[in-house]
C-alpha cells in the first residue's frame, strides 16, 4: 500500500504504466461470445492488462489468492511485459500468454475476469470491451478520463450484467468505514461544511524531446489520446499531471478523499461547482498542464464541500498530506490513511477508532481490508461490489467537474440525473467532460442512466 502514497514521499516518483495494442484499426463495437459464469468451486482465471507499477502490484496481489490463476499478461512496454510474465512463471511454474493487444486477452474463452492497470486515458475502452466479452473487471481508479467515458462504462456494465470493482480501496478499510458511518449517524449534529485535500507535487521542468525508447510502442501507448513528441515524464513517469492522459490531482487523489466525503454525506450528485487555480508554483512553461494549486467550492443541497490542491506543507486544519474532514455542530472529524482524528465541541464521543494510529508500516494496518477478495467472491455470487463502477462514477464525475470548471474559467451547474451541465454546452466540450478520440479509435455508446 505504501506505493499508493508516493506523493507523501516523492513529488516526482516514476510510476510505470502501459497498455498493449498492436493493430491500428478502427474500434467498432465487437461482438464477443459470453463466457460462462464462475461456479463456486472453479478456479478464477484472470488476465492482467497494463503492467506498470500499479498494475504489477495488483497482479501480484491477485496471485496471492489461491483461487486465482493468471493466464495472460498484456502491456505495450516490452520490459513491463517480460517482467510480468516472469512473475507469473515464478508463481505457477509456467509462462502466461504475453501479448501487446488487450483484445487478444478478451478473446480467450477461459478468462473469467481482467485486471486493468493502464493510465487513465486507457480505462474506458478495455473496460467496455471486457464487458462486451463477458468478462468481469477490476479496474484502477479513477474509472475514466472524463465524465462521458464514465457514463459509457456504467452503461456497458449494466448492459452486460458484469461484476466490477474499482480500486478505491479505502472503501474496504475498517476505520474509513467507521468514519463514514459516524458521519451518517447524526452524532455530529448538522454537518454544513466538509473539506478534502491533497498536497501534491509542483513542476516537472522543461524536458527534452527525444525518440521513444525501443521497448515502448509510443503510438499505442497514446491510443485514443493525442500523440505529442515523446519525453521522459510521460512513461514511466508523471503522466497523471497531463490532461491528455491523466486527470490531475483531482482524479488521482480526489477520487479517494472526495469519495469519503460523499459517502459520509450519502450523496451522489453536486449541484454547483466552481474552481479557481492553475500552475501557480511551477514555471509558466513547465511541461505539466494540470493545476498545482486549485480550490473548488462544491455545493450540495444543504451543505458545501471545499476541495483543495496545493504544493507542500500541511493539509487543511493541520491535517496531513491528504484527508477528508467533516465539520458538524458537535465536533470535527478528519480521516486519512493514518487514522481518525476527532475534535469535539464539548463532551461528545467520537468514533471508536479515533486517535488510534493506523499509519506507518504496521503489518496489520490493512488486515480488515480485502478489496480484491470481495471482488473474487462476487464473481461467484454475482453480488454488487463495495466499489462497483456505477457507485464510483458519482465520485469520479464530481472530480472531473472540478477540472471542467477550472478549464473553462467559470462555475457550472450540474444535473446529475441526466448527466449534463445545465445551460452550458461549451462546458461539455471541455476535455474533462468529453474528449475527441484520436482516429481510428472509437468509444461505443451505451445508455447509462436507466
Amino acid at each position: 500500500m505504501n506505493r499508493r502514497e508516493f506523493l507523501e514521499s516523492s513529488g516526482k516518483a516514476a510510476l510505470g504504466v502501459g497498455l498493449g495494442m498492436t493493430v491500428a484499426s478502427a474500434l467498432a463495437t465487437p461482438t464477443y461470445g459470453q463466457t460462462k459464469p464462475v461456479s463456486a468451486n472453479d478456479k478464477i482465471v484472470m488476465g492482467a492488462i497494463g503492467l506498470g507499477g500499479m498494475g504489477t502490484g495488483n497482479m501480484n496481489a491477485f496471485m496471492d489468492h489461491p483461487e486465482v490463476e493468471v493466464v495472460a499478461v498484456c502491456d505495450v512496454d516490452s520490459n513491463n511485459l517480460k517482467r510480468a510474465a516472469s512473475l507469473v512463471e515464478k508463481k505457477y511454474g509456467r509462462l502466461p500468454k504475453a501479448v501487446k493487444d488487450f483484445r487478444e486477452v478478451l478473446d480467450m474463452k477461459d478468462v473469467d475476469a481482467v485486471m486493468i492497470g493502464t493510465p487513465d486515458h486507457w480505462h474506458a475502452l478495455p473496460f467496455i470491451m471486457a464487458c462486451e466479452a463477458g468478462k468481469d473487471v477490476f479496474c484502477e481508479k479513477p474509472i475514466s478520463h472524463d465524465v462521458y467515458e464514465g457514463q459509457m462504462m456504467v452503461g456497458a456494465a449494466k448492459r452486460y450484467n458484469r461484476v466490477s470493482q474499482i480500486n478505491v480501496w479505502q472503501r474496504s478499510v475498517g476505520f474509513f468505514q467507521q468514519a463514514i458511518d459516524f458521519a451518517k449517524s447524526g452524532k455530529m449534529g448538522k454537518i454544513a461544511v466538509c473539506r478534502a485535500w491533497v498536497c501534491g507535487p509542483a513542476g516537472l521542468g522543461k524536458n527534452p524531446i527525444k525518440d521513444p525508447p525501443a521497448n515502448l510502442d509510443w503510438d499505442f501507448w497514446c491510443g485514443p489520446a493525442p500523440k505529442p513528441p515523446y519525453h521522459d515524464t510521460y512513461h514511466p513517469g508523471m503522466w497523471r499531471l497531463y490532461y491528455d492522459y491523466g486527470t490531475g490531482m483531482s482524479g488521482d487523489w480526489g477520487v479517494h478523499m472526495i469519495d469519503i466525503v460523499m459517502l459520509g454525506m450519502n450523496v451522489k450528485h453536486p449541484l454547483e461547482v466552481s474552481s479557481v487555480g492553475g500552475k501557480l508554483r511551477c514555471a509558466a512553461d513547465d511541461d505539466r498542464d494540470t493545476p498545482d494549486t486549485m480550490i473548488s467550492a462544491v455545493k450540495f443541497p444543504d451543505w458545501v464541500m471545499q476541495w483543495e490542491i496545493h504544493v507542500g506543507g500541511e493539509g487543511l486544519d493541520g491535517g496531513g498530506g491528504h484527508g477528508s474532514e467533516f465539520i458538524g455542530e458537535n465536533g470535527k472529524m478528519i480521516v486519512d490513511r493514518s487514522g481518525i482524528k476527532w475534535s469535539p465541541y464539548g463532551d461528545h464521543a467520537g468514533p471508536e477508532a479515533a486517535g488510534v494510529n493506523q499509519g506507518g508500516d504496521r503489518p496489520d494496518r490493512w488486515s480488515n481490508a480485502d478489496h480484491m477478495g470481495e471482488f473474487l467472491k462476487n464473481l461467484k455470487t454475482r453480488e454488487k461490489c463495495v466499489a462497483d463502477v456505477e457507485s464510483v462514477y458519482y465520485t469520479t464525475a464530481c472530480c472531473h467537474l472540478t477540472n471542467v470548471s477550472q478549464q473553462i474559467g467559470r462555475s457550472i451547474t450540474w444535473d446529475g440525473e441526466k448527466g449534463v451541465i445545465v445551460g452550458d454546452k461549451k462546458a461539455m466540450e471541455a476535455r474533462a467532460f468529453r474528449r475527441d478520440y484520436r482516429k481510428p479509435w472509437k468509444l461505443p455508446y451505451y445508455k447509462w442512466n436507466v
